[in-house]
């Protein structure tokens, strides 16, 4: 790992700017991307109007979720938290598949914001607009496009934190308005209320579909935004006020603009495109292409622009929050020194925005189309959920002393449902997208084994045993998964019903022993030094100033104390 002065020294270069409502535009900022834009459909091609419920559902698990990371970043507010919190609990091996997940679900999420702005932009009435897409992914032109706009999304993040900040409030305002304005025009225009009945019936596909629809429709992509200002936490003015207020702020105001959106869509679409059931729709550019089949031309234009604003902003948040989560795993020792370094001047970990610009530019090359993105993101998404409410009660246990300016006495119950949610969407994800991205998880080990199999098996050895527990459970849901029932893909080997109740006991299973697991690790030891060190140092300035006020009176000046 790296030494704890050079760790102390780079998060000195970083500016504790970010307040409260900066934090919350932050979030709701990385929320509303290009998921509104797409999730809808997708929602609804799924789940049908039960759709609805789906994003109340993908809600419901983000905001459990995210209590626990609120507890665990008002902890530890450094950059890049979301990537530190296993390595505290559990060492290096949990820590860096935590990281690892973490890391490539908002890493990807880059790319597919590009890919979501030039994806709207074939429907221009310009014969260049319409060769961007072919109606299953990018052209080479459109690949060009969206390389281009990844640029501009690093570029803006390369100068300084604070122009970021006013950059982002501005534009998250924009992005909040457009879609409350977009669900007001719709429902004005034409409301179908007949569709809600018709075509199948409110569930026409059945509660497994609504219950897939918010692993891969886009949802958990959505809201895994919640995390961006956990991330900057190392940024934040006074974590444990702002922290919380902007995690669950931002995760209510949107789903307030996602169920209008996903009302307002289902009534707006005209009963012709529903004459084969919801499982035929196909838009390029969805709440466009209803805007224009009623004559809302205005609105059609509006939603061109903000399909360039509404991701581009979200891209240019995730740009900044993945290259202090690189900061965070380089500091858990498995990168290079250079990766940890932050421009003194700027407040900015370049380095870290280098390497996540190349392989923003792989996925794009990989990954052309915003639903096979949109995929793989959420499922990494959820396997990295895995590790807080583990960590949160796990190093309740081992640093009871630690201070925590987020602390809620009902977390004893929400960690333990927050793994079962997070195992439940896991589950939902089908397969064999599930084993898919499990599997791509595993890739990411031979990395860990550069940095630590080096180490004597002495060194390793409690590292291992403290990790098995999250190997362990990736195995164990990639065969959950491929044995379940066919409702989610699987095998059918596990009855319908039966399959949900077996993966709730698992995850369950999986918390308790990952909470026992957990251990008194070197890493945990280096951030409690931290802790007092900043204590310390903050109990000598307000000694030092007190004991120059006096001076400072006598001298005609005014009191700081």
């Amino acid at each position: 790992m790296s030494e704890p002065e050079s760790s102390a020294a780079s998060h000195q270069n970083y500016r504790r700017s970010l307040g409260t409502i900066s934090l919350t535009a932050v979030g709701l900022g990385s929320i509303i991307g290009s998921g509104w834009l797409f999730g809808a459909e997708r929602a609804a091609r799924l789940a049908g109007p039960a759709s609805i419920l789906a994003w109340v559902i993908g809600a419901a698990v983000a905001l459990t979720i995210a209590l626990t990371y609120s507890e665990l970043g008002s902890m530890f507010p450094k950059a890049g938290g979301m990537v530190r919190y296993g390595q505290y609990s559990h060492g290096s091996l949990a820590g860096y598949l935590a990281a690892w997940a973490n890391w490539i679900a908002i890493v990807s999420v880059i790319p597919g914001e590009a890919t979501a702005s030039v994806q709207y932009m074939s429907s221009w009435h310009f014969g260049w607009a319409k060769g961007l897409y072919d109606g299953q992914e990018l052209t080479l032109s459109g690949v060009a496009l969206a390389s281009v706009l990844l640029l501009v999304y690093f570029a803006l993040n390369w100068f300084a934190i604070t122009l970021f900040a006013k950059t982002n409030t501005a534009i998250t305002v924009f992005k909040v308005v457009v879609p409350a304005l977009t669900a007001g025009a719709l429902l004005l225009a034409h409301f179908d209320s007949a569709h809600f009945t018709d075509h199948g019936g409110f569930a026409p596909n059945g509660w497994s579909a609504v219950f897939t629809a918010v692993a891969v429709s886009g949802i958990v992509w959505a809201f895994n935004g919640f995390q961006s200002p956990l991330n900057l936490a190392g940024e934040a003015k006074d974590p444990g006020k702002s922290l919380p207020k902007a995690v669950i702020g931002s995760i209510l105001i949107a789903l307030v603009i996602y169920v209008a959106l996903q009302i307002a869509f289902l009534g707006a679409i005209p009963a012709a495109d529903l004459s084969h059931g919801w499982s035929s729709l196909s838009y390029t550019s969805p709440l466009a292409d209803l805007a224009i089949a009623w004559g809302i031309n205005w609105l059609a234009i509006v939603l061109y622009a903000d399909a360039f604003v509404s991701p581009s902003g979200t891209g240019m948040i995730y740009a900044a929050t993945t290259s202090r989560m690189i900061h965070g795993v380089q500091e858990n020792g498995h990168l290079p020194k250079l990766f940890g370094k932050v421009d003194a001047g700027t407040g900015i970990p370049r380095p870290a925005l280098l390497l996540n610009l190349g392989v923003a530019f792989l996925f794009l090359a990989v990954f052309r189309g915003w639903g096979s993105l949109a995929e793989i993101v959420s499922v990494a998404t959820v396997i990295s959920y895995i590790t807080g409410p583990v960590a949160v009660m796990a190093l309740r246990r081992l640093a009871p002393d630690l201070p925590r300016p987020v602390r809620l006495r009902s977390m004893p119950v929400i960690a333990p449902v927050a793994m079962v949610f997070g195992s439940l969407v896991l589950y939902w994800a089908r397969w064999p997208l599930t084993g898919k991205v499990i599997l791509l998880m595993a890739a990411g080990l031979p990395i860990w084994a550069w940095y630590e199999l080096r180490k004597p098996f002495a060194v390793l050895k409690p590292h291992l045993a403290a990790g098995a527990w999250m190997v362990a459970y990736l195995f164990v849901m990639a065969g959950v998964s491929w044995a379940g029932s066919s409702d989610f893909g699987g095998h059918g080997y596990l009855p319908e019903g039966w399959d949900l109740l077996i993966v709730a006991a698992i995850g369950l299973a999986f918390y308790y022993w990952g909470v026992a697991s957990a251990w008194a690790n070197p890493s945990l030891a280096a951030v409690r030094q931290e802790i007092a060190d900043a204590e310390h140092a903050e109990h000598v300035e307000l000694v030092e100033g007190a004991e120059g006020a006096p001076a400072a009176v006598a001298a005609g000046e005014p009191s700081r104390v």
